[in-house]
């Protein structure tokens, strides 16, 4: 199987990439960048502006806010979305915590498929809204 092949099955099985047709994957993972990241390295950080989405292909990484931990992420996890979205700067730090390998889905490409795929326009709004829960205080 060709690595654009695996990559298109991997976002497919994702539920926010689920509803996409099988040439809109093709045409994701052909104007996305596959990024390596040593373990230590910042790949997003609070405050800076937002170009792409990441989505974790391989290895760990742990989001900060103002300094304190909030999450960790793991294959299959993304982050960038909510500065795609509004265009501000980045909410939070993300730090490969091991070796990390991302998409790099280019904001461009986001936003047209926001605009032109109303399912995955409501996956992502239910994650955003599952995240948006887990933040809240008890």
């Amino acid at each position: 199987m060709s690595e654009k092949s695996e990559l298109e099955n991997r976002l497919a099985a994702l539920p926010i990439f689920a509803g996409l047709s099988r040439r809109q994957l093709g045409k994701l993972v052909d104007q996305s960048k596959r990024v390596p990241h040593p373990a230590g390295r910042e790949v997003a950080t609070e405050g800076e502006g937002a170009l792409a989405l990441h989505l974790i292909l391989s290895g760990k990484a742990e989001v900060t806010r103002h300094g304190k931990a909030v999450r960790t992420l793991g294959e299959g996890d993304y982050f960038g979305e909510i500065s795609m979205i509004d265009g501000r700067r980045r909410s939070a730090t993300v730090t490969a915590s091991t070796e990390l390998t991302t998409l790099a889905v280019p904001h461009a490409v986001f936003e047209r498929l926001l605009r032109d795929d109303a399912g995955f326009a409501l996956e992502l709004l239910k994650v955003l809204c599952g995240r948006l829960r887990e933040s809240e205080p008890a």
